[in-house]
C-alpha cells in the first residue's frame, strides 16, 4: 500500500480525458424510433401532447423510415391508428390485411428493405372500441387466453406484411409462446419477437394514448405490472425468454432503471428499454420553459438508460438525438 493521494478527478480534467475514460456510449444503432401511422389523413398531424411528434400518412411514414435507414439508427417501431368506425370489441382491424398498421408495415418494408429493422407493436388497445389490450368478458375483465388468440392472428398478419420484429405488449400470460408457435406454423421462422416483458401500469403513458386515439376507460392494473414491484420484472422477463422471446423490454425506462439493471444482469438475450411518451413530454415541457437544457438532458437520459444495461432504446428523440450524441461523445 502507498500513502500517495488517490485522485479520481485526474480522469475528468478535460474533455479528451473524459472521452477516454467514458464507460458508456450510446450508438445510433441502439436507437429505435416509435412512430404512428393514422388512417384517413392526407398530411402528417402533430400530436399536441408530444411536441415534435406526428401521426403519419402512408407516404410520410415511408419517408420517415427511409430517413431512419439513412441516419443509421437501428429500427423503427410502428403503431397503427385506425378510424373510429374500424374499432370493435375484439380489435379485428389489427389483423385485417387492409388494416392501417399492416398496410404501413408493407409500405415501409418495401421502402427500406433490410436497411433498417422494421418492428410492429402487437397489441389491441389502438384497435378496440373499449381501449383495453384484449377481449373483455361481460363484467369488463380482460380474458387472457382469448386475447392471446387475437395476438397470434395479429402477429401473423404483421409478419406477412413485412415486419422483421413483432412486439407483444399486452402483458398476457403465455403470449410469447403462442405467437412463436403461430409464426413458425406460417413459415415466419425468421421473424423475431421483442417481448414487452416488464411493462408497468405507469402514469407516464398519457400522451401515447392521445397519439393513438385510445378509447380507454378505467385502467390496466389487472394485467400491467404494479410500479411497486421490482423482482416481478425479472420474473416476467425470464418467463418470456423461456417461451422463446428473442429480446425483452422494460417499459417505462427512466423511472425503472433498477428493474432494467436487474433484467440486463440476468438476460441471455438483448434487453430493450422504452423511454415512453410521458418521459419525452416532461423533458420537452421543462426545456421549453427554460428549466432544463434540452440537449444536455436528452443525452443524459439516453446515457443513463444505456448505462443501466439497455442494448436497445426506444425513444421519440431517436433522430433528434443523433447530432447531440455526436457532439457529446466527440
Amino acid at each position: 500500500m502507498t500513502d500517495l493521494p488517490i485522485r479520481p478527478r485526474r480522469l475528468r480534467t478535460n474533455a479528451a480525458m473524459r472521452r477516454l475514460a467514458a464507460e458508456t456510449r450510446v450508438h445510433p444503432r441502439q436507437l429505435i424510433l416509435p412512430a404512428f401511422v393514422r388512417e384517413g389523413i392526407d398530411a402528417p398531424r402533430p400530436i399536441e401532447s408530444m411536441p415534435g411528434v406526428s401521426q403519419h400518412t402512408l407516404d410520410s411514414i415511408a419517408r420517415l423510415a427511409a430517413r431512419c435507414a439513412s441516419e443509421g439508427i437501428g429500427g423503427i417501431m410502428l403503431f397503427g391508428v385506425p378510424a373510429q368506425d374500424d374499432k370493435d370489441a375484439e380489435g379485428s382491424a389489427a389483423w385485417a390485411e387492409d388494416g392501417i398498421l399492416n398496410r404501413a408495415l408493407a409500405r415501409v418494408r418495401a421502402e427500406v428493405g433490410e436497411s433498417v429493422v422494421v418492428m410492429a407493436d402487437t397489441c389491441l388497445d389502438e384497435f378496440t372500441d373499449h381501449g383495453h389490450c384484449g377481449v373483455l368478458d361481460d363484467s369488463g375483465r380482460i380474458l387472457n387466453d382469448e386475447t392471446v388468440q387475437r395476438y397470434v392472428r395479429m402477429a401473423r398478419a404483421q409478419a406477412a406484411a413485412g415486419a422483421h420484429v413483432v412486439g407483444p405488449s399486452g402483458m398476457m400470460d403465455g403470449q410469447v409462446a403462442a405467437i412463436r408457435a403461430g409464426l413458425d406454423t406460417d413459415g415466419h421462422t425468421d421473424t423475431a419477437i421483442l417481448a414487452y416483458s416488464a411493462k408497468y401500469a405507469s402514469g407516464f403513458f398519457g400522451p401515447f394514448r392521445d397519439a393513438v386515439g385510445c378509447s380507454l376507460t378505467g385502467d390496466r392494473r389487472t394485467y400491467q405490472q404494479d410500479p411497486a414491484n421490482r423482482r416481478e420484472g425479472v420474473r416476467e422477463a425470464a418467463l418470456d425468454i423461456a417461451e422463446g422471446a428473442d429480446a425483452v423490454m422494460v417499459k417505462p425506462a427512466g423511472y425503472y432503471l433498477d428493474v432494467l439493471a436487474d433484467v440486463a444482469a440476468t438476460s441471455p438475450v438483448p434487453v430493450a428499454a422504452y423511454q415512453v411518451s410521458g418521459e419525452y413530454a416532461a423533458l420537452i415541457a421543462a426545456a421549453e420553459r427554460g428549466w432544463l437544457d434540452r440537449e444536455r438532458v436528452v443525452v443524459e437520459s439516453l446515457t443513463s438508460i444505456a448505462r443501466a444495461g439497455a442494448d436497445q432504446i426506444l425513444t421519440y428523440f431517436a433522430l433528434e438525438a443523433l447530432p447531440m450524441l455526436e457532439r457529446a461523445q466527440a
